[in-house]
Protein backbone atom coordinates (compact mmCIF):
# COMPACT_ATOMS: atom_id res chain seq x y z
CA UNK A 1 0.00 0.00 0.00
CA UNK A 2 1.30 3.68 -0.73
CA UNK A 3 2.03 5.81 1.59
CA UNK A 4 -0.16 8.78 2.22
CA UNK A 5 1.70 11.87 0.44
CA UNK A 6 1.66 14.81 2.91
CA UNK A 7 0.77 18.34 1.64
CA UNK A 8 3.73 20.45 2.43
CA UNK A 9 4.22 24.01 2.97
CA UNK A 10 5.86 25.68 -0.22
CA UNK A 11 9.52 26.38 0.65
CA UNK A 12 10.87 28.78 -2.23
CA UNK A 13 14.46 29.15 -1.61
CA UNK A 14 16.13 33.01 -2.33
CA UNK A 15 16.46 33.88 -5.63
CA UNK A 16 14.19 31.57 -7.07
CA UNK A 17 10.83 32.64 -9.11
CA UNK A 18 7.76 30.41 -7.30
CA UNK A 19 5.94 28.44 -8.52
CA UNK A 20 2.33 28.61 -8.12
CA UNK A 21 0.77 25.78 -6.10
CA UNK A 22 -2.62 24.72 -6.77
CA UNK A 23 -4.92 24.81 -3.53
CA UNK A 24 -4.43 20.86 -1.96
CA UNK A 25 -1.24 20.21 -4.45
CA UNK A 26 0.72 17.15 -2.77
CA UNK A 27 4.24 17.51 -2.98
CA UNK A 28 5.75 13.58 -3.89
CA UNK A 29 9.44 14.81 -3.74
CA UNK A 30 11.20 17.57 -1.81
CA UNK A 31 14.91 18.41 -1.05
CA UNK A 32 15.68 21.57 1.31
CA UNK A 33 19.50 22.64 1.61
CA UNK A 34 20.93 19.45 0.04
CA UNK A 35 24.48 19.58 0.65
CA UNK A 36 27.40 17.30 -0.76
CA UNK A 37 30.90 17.77 -1.40
CA UNK A 38 33.96 15.42 -2.88
CA UNK A 39 36.63 16.51 -1.62
CA UNK A 40 37.41 20.19 -2.58
CA UNK A 41 34.26 20.24 -4.94
CA UNK A 42 30.84 21.36 -3.66
CA UNK A 43 28.50 19.02 -5.91
CA UNK A 44 25.14 20.24 -4.14
CA UNK A 45 25.41 23.41 -2.29
CA UNK A 46 22.23 24.09 -1.12
CA UNK A 47 19.87 22.89 -3.68
CA UNK A 48 16.18 23.09 -3.01
CA UNK A 49 13.89 21.59 -5.50
CA UNK A 50 10.43 20.30 -5.04
CA UNK A 51 8.20 17.87 -7.52
CA UNK A 52 4.49 17.50 -7.54
CA UNK A 53 2.30 14.87 -7.83
CA UNK A 54 1.41 13.68 -11.31
CA UNK A 55 3.20 16.27 -13.41
CA UNK A 56 6.89 15.97 -15.67
CA UNK A 57 9.64 17.33 -13.91
CA UNK A 58 12.25 18.42 -15.81
CA UNK A 59 16.02 18.09 -14.18
CA UNK A 60 18.10 20.34 -16.31
CA UNK A 61 21.64 21.20 -16.28
CA UNK A 62 24.55 20.81 -18.24
CA UNK A 63 26.84 18.12 -17.48
CA UNK A 64 28.88 18.25 -14.05
CA UNK A 65 26.12 20.71 -13.05
CA UNK A 66 25.17 17.85 -9.96
CA UNK A 67 22.15 16.00 -11.64
CA UNK A 68 23.71 12.93 -11.02
CA UNK A 69 24.50 13.55 -7.19
CA UNK A 70 21.25 14.88 -6.82
CA UNK A 71 19.49 11.81 -8.11
CA UNK A 72 21.73 9.40 -6.25
CA UNK A 73 21.02 11.38 -3.06
CA UNK A 74 17.57 10.99 -3.37
CA UNK A 75 18.05 6.92 -4.10
CA UNK A 76 20.06 6.72 -0.72
CA UNK A 77 23.09 6.11 -3.14
CA UNK A 78 24.93 8.20 -1.02
CA UNK A 79 24.61 9.97 2.13
CA UNK A 80 24.71 13.66 1.54
CA UNK A 81 26.19 16.37 3.89
CA UNK A 82 23.50 18.53 4.93
CA UNK A 83 19.74 19.30 4.20
CA UNK A 84 16.58 17.33 4.18
CA UNK A 85 14.97 15.04 1.48
CA UNK A 86 11.49 14.31 1.68
CA UNK A 87 10.20 11.80 -0.12
CA UNK A 88 6.04 10.36 -0.13
CA UNK A 89 5.69 12.74 2.82
CA UNK A 90 8.33 11.38 4.87
CA UNK A 91 11.25 13.50 5.77
CA UNK A 92 14.22 11.72 6.37
CA UNK A 93 18.36 11.68 6.38
CA UNK A 94 18.83 9.02 4.47
CA UNK A 95 15.90 7.06 1.71
CA UNK A 96 15.04 3.71 3.34
CA UNK A 97 14.30 0.35 1.75
CA UNK A 98 10.82 0.83 2.40
CA UNK A 99 10.53 4.22 0.38
CA UNK A 100 12.61 2.23 -2.48
CA UNK A 101 10.08 -0.22 -2.95
CA UNK A 102 7.25 3.08 -4.00
CA UNK A 103 10.29 4.43 -6.36
CA UNK A 104 10.65 3.37 -10.22
CA UNK A 105 14.44 4.26 -10.68
CA UNK A 106 15.84 3.68 -14.39
CA UNK A 107 19.88 4.86 -13.97
CA UNK A 108 21.94 6.81 -16.74
CA UNK A 109 23.40 3.51 -17.70
CA UNK A 110 21.33 0.40 -16.45
CA UNK A 111 23.52 -2.83 -15.36
CA UNK A 112 21.61 -6.01 -15.30
CA UNK A 113 22.67 -9.63 -15.62
CA UNK A 114 23.56 -9.89 -18.84
CA UNK A 115 23.34 -13.45 -19.67
CA UNK A 116 19.39 -12.82 -18.44
CA UNK A 117 16.60 -12.73 -20.77
CA UNK A 118 13.93 -10.15 -20.30
CA UNK A 119 11.60 -12.80 -19.28
CA UNK A 120 14.05 -13.91 -16.47
CA UNK A 121 14.80 -10.38 -15.21
CA UNK A 122 11.18 -9.53 -14.84
CA UNK A 123 10.87 -12.43 -12.23
CA UNK A 124 14.10 -11.23 -10.76
CA UNK A 125 13.46 -7.74 -10.22
CA UNK A 126 9.62 -8.58 -9.12
CA UNK A 127 10.37 -10.27 -6.11
CA UNK A 128 12.10 -7.46 -4.60
CA UNK A 129 8.91 -5.59 -4.89
CA UNK A 130 5.28 -6.28 -3.17
CA UNK A 131 3.80 -5.11 -5.62
CA UNK A 132 5.07 -6.21 -8.45
CA UNK A 133 2.18 -7.22 -11.58
CA UNK A 134 3.61 -9.34 -13.89
CA UNK A 135 0.77 -8.72 -16.63
CA UNK A 136 1.50 -5.22 -16.27
CA UNK A 137 5.30 -6.13 -17.21
CA UNK A 138 4.08 -8.30 -20.01
CA UNK A 139 1.53 -5.89 -21.19
CA UNK A 140 5.10 -3.09 -21.02
CA UNK A 141 7.10 -5.53 -22.77
CA UNK A 142 4.95 -5.85 -25.81
CA UNK A 143 4.06 -1.98 -25.83
CA UNK A 144 7.79 -1.21 -26.23
CA UNK A 145 8.30 -4.19 -28.46
CA UNK A 146 10.63 -5.58 -26.61
CA UNK A 147 11.25 -9.52 -26.53
CA UNK A 148 10.91 -11.74 -23.72
CA UNK A 149 13.39 -14.17 -25.04
CA UNK A 150 16.29 -11.78 -25.46
CA UNK A 151 19.31 -11.65 -23.75
CA UNK A 152 19.97 -8.13 -22.22
CA UNK A 153 23.68 -8.03 -23.78
CA UNK A 154 21.74 -9.00 -26.82
CA UNK A 155 20.11 -5.90 -26.96
CA UNK A 156 20.65 -2.25 -28.33
CA UNK A 157 21.27 0.51 -26.09
CA UNK A 158 17.58 1.92 -26.88
CA UNK A 159 16.27 -1.67 -26.29
CA UNK A 160 18.27 -1.69 -23.15
CA UNK A 161 16.88 1.12 -21.78
CA UNK A 162 13.16 0.54 -22.42
CA UNK A 163 13.53 -2.72 -20.64
CA UNK A 164 15.14 -0.77 -17.76
CA UNK A 165 11.84 1.30 -18.15
CA UNK A 166 9.76 -1.42 -18.44
CA UNK A 167 10.92 -3.23 -14.86
CA UNK A 168 10.62 0.42 -13.26
CA UNK A 169 7.21 0.80 -14.10
CA UNK A 170 5.95 -2.93 -13.55
CA UNK A 171 5.41 -2.09 -9.68
CA UNK A 172 2.98 0.66 -10.41
CA UNK A 173 5.58 3.04 -8.45
CA UNK A 174 4.45 6.37 -6.66
CA UNK A 175 7.62 8.23 -8.18
CA UNK A 176 9.56 7.33 -11.20
CA UNK A 177 13.11 8.78 -11.12
CA UNK A 178 15.43 8.84 -14.69
CA UNK A 179 18.67 9.51 -14.50
CA UNK A 180 19.44 11.39 -18.29
CA UNK A 181 17.52 8.20 -19.54
CA UNK A 182 17.92 9.23 -22.99
CA UNK A 183 21.78 9.42 -23.20
CA UNK A 184 23.15 7.71 -25.84
CA UNK A 185 19.88 7.12 -27.68
CA UNK A 186 19.42 7.31 -31.86
CA UNK A 187 16.26 10.24 -32.75
CA UNK A 188 13.74 7.36 -32.90
CA UNK A 189 14.42 5.52 -29.69
CA UNK A 190 15.01 8.73 -27.45
CA UNK A 191 11.12 10.26 -29.38
CA UNK A 192 9.80 6.73 -28.26
CA UNK A 193 11.00 7.26 -24.53
CA UNK A 194 9.59 10.76 -24.53
CA UNK A 195 6.15 9.67 -26.09
CA UNK A 196 6.18 6.66 -23.08
CA UNK A 197 6.86 8.76 -20.51
CA UNK A 198 4.16 11.56 -21.05
CA UNK A 199 1.81 8.56 -22.24
CA UNK A 200 2.57 7.32 -18.29
CA UNK A 201 2.20 10.70 -16.94
CA UNK A 202 -1.63 11.60 -18.61
CA UNK A 203 -3.30 7.75 -18.20
CA UNK A 204 -1.94 6.83 -14.94
CA UNK A 205 -1.08 10.12 -13.17
CA UNK A 206 2.35 8.99 -12.71
CA UNK A 207 4.67 11.64 -11.12
CA UNK A 208 7.90 11.55 -12.76
CA UNK A 209 11.86 13.54 -12.29
CA UNK A 210 13.95 13.08 -15.14
CA UNK A 211 17.45 14.79 -15.66
CA UNK A 212 18.41 15.61 -18.73
CA UNK A 213 20.74 18.07 -20.55
CA UNK A 214 19.13 18.21 -24.02
CA UNK A 215 16.81 20.99 -24.06
CA UNK A 216 14.20 19.89 -26.83
CA UNK A 217 13.48 16.84 -25.02
CA UNK A 218 12.67 18.84 -21.96
CA UNK A 219 10.64 21.31 -23.52
CA UNK A 220 8.69 18.37 -25.60
CA UNK A 221 6.94 16.86 -22.49
CA UNK A 222 7.79 18.40 -18.77
CA UNK A 223 4.89 20.25 -17.17
CA UNK A 224 7.61 22.33 -15.17
CA UNK A 225 11.87 22.35 -14.72
CA UNK A 226 14.57 22.85 -12.41
CA UNK A 227 17.33 24.52 -13.91
CA UNK A 228 20.44 23.67 -11.86
CA UNK A 229 24.27 25.29 -12.39
CA UNK A 230 27.35 24.48 -9.88
CA UNK A 231 24.94 22.02 -7.46
CA UNK A 232 22.55 25.00 -7.21
CA UNK A 233 18.97 25.80 -8.40
CA UNK A 234 18.93 28.75 -10.51
CA UNK A 235 15.53 28.82 -11.85
CA UNK A 236 12.23 26.43 -11.01
CA UNK A 237 8.85 26.54 -11.84
CA UNK A 238 6.83 26.32 -15.17
CA UNK A 239 8.06 26.77 -18.70
CA UNK A 240 5.55 28.94 -19.62
CA UNK A 241 6.63 31.37 -16.85
CA UNK A 242 10.20 30.50 -17.45
CA UNK A 243 9.91 31.91 -21.50
CA UNK A 244 7.52 35.52 -20.28
CA UNK A 245 9.97 36.56 -17.82
CA UNK A 246 13.69 36.19 -19.47
CA UNK A 247 14.48 38.31 -22.48
CA UNK A 248 17.51 39.75 -24.32
CA UNK A 249 17.34 43.43 -24.12
CA UNK A 250 19.86 45.56 -27.13
CA UNK A 251 20.96 48.46 -27.98
CA UNK A 252 23.22 49.70 -30.62
CA UNK A 253 26.31 51.68 -29.94
CA UNK A 254 26.71 54.94 -31.58
CA UNK A 255 27.08 58.84 -30.90
CA UNK A 256 24.98 62.02 -30.99
CA UNK A 257 25.57 65.02 -33.28
CA UNK A 258 27.32 65.60 -37.09
CA UNK A 259 30.02 62.80 -36.39
CA UNK A 260 26.79 60.12 -35.49
CA UNK A 261 27.78 56.48 -37.06
CA UNK A 262 25.56 54.35 -38.75
CA UNK A 263 23.12 52.08 -36.72
CA UNK A 264 25.48 49.36 -35.25
CA UNK A 265 28.83 50.75 -35.96
CA UNK A 266 31.31 52.33 -33.76
CA UNK A 267 32.46 55.36 -34.51
CA UNK A 268 36.04 56.79 -34.86
CA UNK A 269 37.54 58.71 -32.77
CA UNK A 270 38.49 62.58 -33.93
CA UNK A 271 42.06 62.81 -35.16
CA UNK A 272 44.55 64.51 -33.64
CA UNK A 273 44.79 68.13 -34.96
CA UNK A 274 48.65 69.59 -35.18
CA UNK A 275 49.91 72.80 -35.81
CA UNK A 276 53.43 72.65 -37.60
CA UNK A 277 56.58 74.96 -37.34
CA UNK A 278 56.26 77.35 -40.49
CA UNK A 279 52.46 77.44 -40.64
CA UNK A 280 51.09 81.67 -40.26
CA UNK A 281 49.18 82.49 -37.68
CA UNK A 282 46.15 84.78 -38.20
CA UNK A 283 46.83 88.46 -39.20
CA UNK A 284 45.52 90.82 -36.42
CA UNK A 285 44.21 94.28 -36.97
CA UNK A 286 45.33 96.66 -34.49
CA UNK A 287 44.21 100.52 -33.76
CA UNK A 288 45.07 103.20 -35.95
CA UNK A 289 48.53 104.81 -35.73
CA UNK A 290 49.49 108.31 -36.93
CA UNK A 291 46.61 108.13 -39.33
CA UNK A 292 47.34 104.66 -40.91
CA UNK A 293 46.88 100.96 -39.94
CA UNK A 294 49.25 98.72 -39.34
CA UNK A 295 49.35 95.05 -39.52
CA UNK A 296 51.11 92.41 -37.29
CA UNK A 297 53.90 90.23 -39.63
CA UNK A 298 53.85 86.69 -39.93
CA UNK A 299 54.72 84.72 -36.82
CA UNK A 300 55.77 81.12 -36.77
CA UNK A 301 53.96 79.46 -34.14
CA UNK A 302 55.46 76.34 -32.57
CA UNK A 303 54.15 72.60 -33.12
CA UNK A 304 50.99 72.11 -31.03
CA UNK A 305 49.67 68.82 -30.44
CA UNK A 306 46.23 68.56 -29.29
CA UNK A 307 44.82 64.82 -28.19
CA UNK A 308 42.34 63.18 -30.19
CA UNK A 309 38.81 63.04 -28.69
CA UNK A 310 38.11 59.83 -27.44
CA UNK A 311 35.48 57.63 -28.87
CA UNK A 312 31.94 57.21 -27.17
CA UNK A 313 31.68 55.12 -24.28
CA UNK A 314 29.59 51.98 -24.05
CA UNK A 315 25.89 53.33 -23.89
CA UNK A 316 24.48 53.26 -20.30
CA UNK A 317 22.04 50.54 -20.84
CA UNK A 318 21.70 49.56 -17.37
CA UNK A 319 19.74 47.12 -15.33
CA UNK A 320 16.29 48.36 -14.24
CA UNK A 321 15.49 48.27 -10.57
CA UNK A 322 13.47 44.68 -9.92
CA UNK A 323 15.67 42.97 -12.88
CA UNK A 324 18.10 40.41 -13.23
CA UNK A 325 20.76 40.38 -15.20
CA UNK A 326 21.48 36.90 -16.56
CA UNK A 327 24.39 37.67 -19.29
CA UNK A 328 26.09 39.96 -20.79
CA UNK A 329 26.26 39.29 -24.87
CA UNK A 330 27.80 42.86 -26.02
CA UNK A 331 29.90 43.43 -29.01
CA UNK A 332 31.90 45.71 -30.43
CA UNK A 333 28.94 47.15 -32.28
CA UNK A 334 25.96 46.80 -29.89
CA UNK A 335 25.42 46.13 -26.01
CA UNK A 336 23.30 43.48 -25.67
CA UNK A 337 21.92 41.86 -21.96
CA UNK A 338 20.09 38.90 -20.76
CA UNK A 339 17.40 40.61 -18.36
CA UNK A 340 15.15 38.46 -15.95
CA UNK A 341 12.07 39.96 -14.15
CA UNK A 342 8.48 39.11 -13.54
CA UNK A 343 5.94 39.42 -16.67
CA UNK A 344 4.09 42.11 -15.39
CA UNK A 345 7.28 44.22 -15.23
CA UNK A 346 8.24 43.86 -18.47
CA UNK A 347 4.39 44.58 -19.54
CA UNK A 348 5.28 47.98 -17.15
CA UNK A 349 8.86 48.49 -18.83
CA UNK A 350 10.00 51.33 -21.11
CA UNK A 351 13.48 51.40 -22.36
CA UNK A 352 13.88 54.37 -24.78
CA UNK A 353 13.98 54.85 -27.92
CA UNK A 354 16.80 52.50 -29.87
CA UNK A 355 16.26 49.83 -27.50
CA UNK A 356 14.95 46.36 -28.69
CA UNK A 357 13.44 43.79 -26.44
CA UNK A 358 13.48 40.35 -27.86
CA UNK A 359 11.71 37.27 -27.14
CA UNK A 360 14.10 34.03 -26.60
CA UNK A 361 14.31 30.04 -26.93
CA UNK A 362 14.28 27.96 -24.05
CA UNK A 363 17.65 27.00 -25.00
CA UNK A 364 19.20 30.75 -25.14
CA UNK A 365 17.22 31.12 -21.72
CA UNK A 366 19.07 27.82 -20.61
CA UNK A 367 22.14 29.26 -21.69
CA UNK A 368 21.46 32.72 -20.02
CA UNK A 369 20.93 31.05 -16.59
CA UNK A 370 24.25 28.26 -16.68
CA UNK A 371 26.98 30.14 -18.63
CA UNK A 372 28.88 33.51 -18.43
CA UNK A 373 29.50 36.11 -20.69
CA UNK A 374 29.82 34.98 -24.28
CA UNK A 375 33.17 34.58 -25.33
CA UNK A 376 34.40 36.69 -28.40
CA UNK A 377 36.49 34.53 -30.72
Amino acid sequence: MLPNLETLPPSVPPGVAPASLGAGARVVLRTVGLQKAFGRTMALDGLNLEVREGEIYGFLGRNGAGKTTTIRALMGILQPDAGEVVLLGRAMARVDTETKRHIGYVSQEPHFYPWMTGAQLGRFVGGFYPTWDHAEFRRLMGALQLPLDRRFSHLSGGMQMKLALALALAHRPALLILDEPTAGLDPVARREFLDILAGQARQRGRTTLFSSHLIEEVDRVADRIGIIEAGRMRYEGSLAELKATVRRVREARGRVGANSAPAGEVPPAVPPTVMRVGDVAPVLEVPPVLGGALAMPPVPVPEVFVPPIPAPPRLGLAVPMGFELLRDESTEAETVLVLRAPAERWGMMDFGAGVVVEAMSLEDVFLSFVAGRRIEL
